[in-house]
């Protein structure tokens, strides 16, 4: 016949399983993502210790470019600023 303790200790059984599969599953999720933000950020530091090589081997060249050519480089820089300030104006 039907025997009601028994199915509800393999309910109980089952809810146990789903439950310890659903902690395994969220758990192996949480170590992944963080596994992968790790590798993003690693690739981030190695791009900007890239990019701040650069700018320190073009800090250089700018500077004689600035100083061979003051009159221009201030022209420059003043039309930079007129251009952004317009763009500005409008939004």
């Amino acid at each position: 016949m039907f025997d009601s303790s028994e199915l509800r200790d393999e309910l109980q059984a089952l809810k146990d399983t789903v439950s310890r599969q659903a902690n395994r599953t969220s758990e192996g999720l949480f170590d992944a993502s963080k596994n992968r933000a790790d590798i993003l950020a690693d690739q981030i530091k190695a791009a900007l210790n890239d990019l701040a090589e650069t700018l320190s081997e073009q800090e250089g060249h700018v500077e004689n470019l600035i100083s061979d050519r003051p009159i221009t480089s201030l022209a420059s820089a003043f039309a930079l600023g007129v251009v952004v300030g317009f763009t500005l104006r409008r939004h």
